[in-house]
């Protein structure tokens, strides 16, 4: 039986109902419930306010007769009053029914309309339980047709009870037909609102429909749908737009960050594995000649082994620097061991190291962008990484400048950061070349001579690597055929 109920229930579930439904049939069901509950209330006021004021009637007609009767009722037993104006004075104080009793409960002398059938009068014996005090109460008709309302008072002249009594018929029946038109007017107001509710709610959620549309479009893999401006921002609907629309934005942005870095990530293996190829190729066949004793001559087995030793050397410094890259990818501060120094030290080592490399260049020292003296800069860092940095700017300056071009090194301070400048005057990059030029493995010139890892196109990459894991950078500023400055940024050591 449990089960059954559950699946009974479980048939009847408003999760089946669309949203459209169970609104309305939630909307609905307060309707109702508040329509029920204002006609309760009504109907309920009436009742009370109509009792109150035929109890006040009572009241007042009893406390009248039982003041205003001779000593003995019996008196006027004899009188025959005209029905004409009977009834008409009964109906005037609202008290169609007037008994007077006896100490011993038995009735004395009573008066009624004579419209009313003596079957349809309340008892007497119920008569006599109405207390004397004023308070009102219900009594049953002999006939059960009906109530009557009776209140008693105690007699002043004699030792009796008056009792004033109504009858409840035409207040039930108000009462009745006032529930009667509250059940029916509230049926009607209840199908009309909620024919419109229907309407309504479906004009209201025509938005999230167009948002239920652009959401399967997504999922389909158009990524680039968006959902409509469909409401005001300060509205609910629009409010979820707008927040829809940055999150979809961000999943396209994250999907095309993705789909680059797989771009990336085959490049860079393919550049890797090319990278290695080159020197196992040459160490490979160099000694596939030396297994096929092609090296006859002393001589030859020594150019072969420095052929080695070269291409091995050049293999160590490619994983060297691989390896560097790699664990500044992961764990940037933990490759440095920061001390106070000054970039001007750098400088000066730099300046030497060109000279050595081409002594027919020019290489001048300066402050920031090659203008004015030299100046203090201090930082907190780690110099053997720094001073990597600084070879590798100053090895790029070299390699793709003519012999002979000036280059200028500034160092200074510019804006609140510590800064050292490799300028050159050789032919400058394009805009594309400058936004790759950080790359992986990415050569301007990819038929120049390579001869070392730097040379693969890591210098520069490994240089912006240690610099930002210095909390700085190494900005680029060129333009074809206006030379280049490479300028490596730091924070200010605070000497506080």
């Amino acid at each position: 039986m449990r089960l059954l109920r559950r699946a009974t229930l479980g048939r009847f579930s408003l999760g089946r109902f669309s949203l459209r439904a169970r609104l309305l049939l939630l909307t609905a069901g307060l309707l109702l419930a508040g329509l029920s509950l204002v006609g309760a209330l009504v109907s309920d006021e009436l009742q009370r306010y109509q009792l109150d004021r035929l109890d006040g009637q009572l009241r007042s007609f009893s406390d009248l007769v039982a003041q205003a009767v001779p000593s003995d009722p019996r008196a006027v037993e004899g009188t025959t009053p005209r029905p004409d104006l009977l009834d008409a004075a009964l109906e005037l104080v609202g008290t169609p029914y007037l008994v007077h009793l006896a100490a011993d409960g038995t009735v004395l002398g009573d008066l009624h309309s004579t419209r009313l059938d003596d079957a349809s009068l309340p008892t007497t014996d119920r008569l006599g339980t109405v207390p004397t005090d004023g308070s009102a109460v219900d009594l049953p008709a002999a006939d059960g047709s009906g109530r009557w309302r009776a209140v008693a008072r105690p007699a002043s002249g004699w030792p009796g009870t008056v009792v004033a009594a109504a009858p409840l018929a035409e207040l039930d029946a108000t009462i009745a037909r006032l529930r009667t038109a509250s059940v029916v007017s509230g049926a009607v107001l209840l199908v009309l609102l909620t024919a419109v509710g229907w309407f309504a709610l479906g004009r209201g959620l025509r938005p999230l429909r167009r948002i239920e549309s652009t959401a399967a479009a997504i999922a389909a893999g158009d990524l680039t749908q968006r959902v409509p401006g469909l409401a005001p921002s300060s509205t609910e609907i629009g409010h979820l737009g707008e927040s829809l629309n940055t999150m979809l934005g961000q999943l396209e942005q994250a999907f095309a960050d993705r789909s680059a870095s797989e771009t990336r990530m085959r490049s860079f293996v393919w550049d890797v594995s090319h990278e290695l190829r080159t020197p196992l190729f040459g160490i490979t066949g160099t000694t596939e000649l030396y297994r096929m004793r092609a090296l006859p001559e002393r001589a030859d087995v020594d150019q072969a082994m420095h052929r080695i030793a070269r291409e091995a050397t050049r293999l160590t410094a490619l994983t060297q620097d691989l390896l560097l890259l790699a664990q500044l990818d992961e764990m940037p501060e933990g490759q440095l061991d920061r001390a106070p120094m000054d970039l001007r030290t750098l400088a000066n080592d730099a300046r030497l190291d060109l000279r050595a490399l081409d002594p027919t260049r020019p290489v001048e020292l300066a402050g920031p962008d090659g203008s004015g003296p030299p100046a203090a800069a201090s930082v907190h860092a780690d110099e053997a990484q720094l001073r990597q940095v600084v070879t590798n700017l100053v090895g790029n300056a070299a390699a793709h400048t003519p012999p002979g071009t000036p280059v200028r090194i500034g160092v200074g301070t510019v804006a609140g950061r510590a800064v050292l400048d490799v300028l050159d005057q050789g032919p400058g990059m394009t805009a594309e070349q400058a936004e790759r030029v950080f790359d992986r493995f990415y050569r301007a010139d990819r038929s120049r001579s390579r001869s070392g890892g730097a040379s693969a196109g890591l210098g520069l990459a490994i240089a912006r690597s240690l610099a930002r894991a210095h909390d700085g950078d190494v900005e680029l500023r060129t333009a074809p055929g206006a030379g280049a400055r490479f300028r490596l940024t730091l924070p200010v050591l605070d000497q506080r």
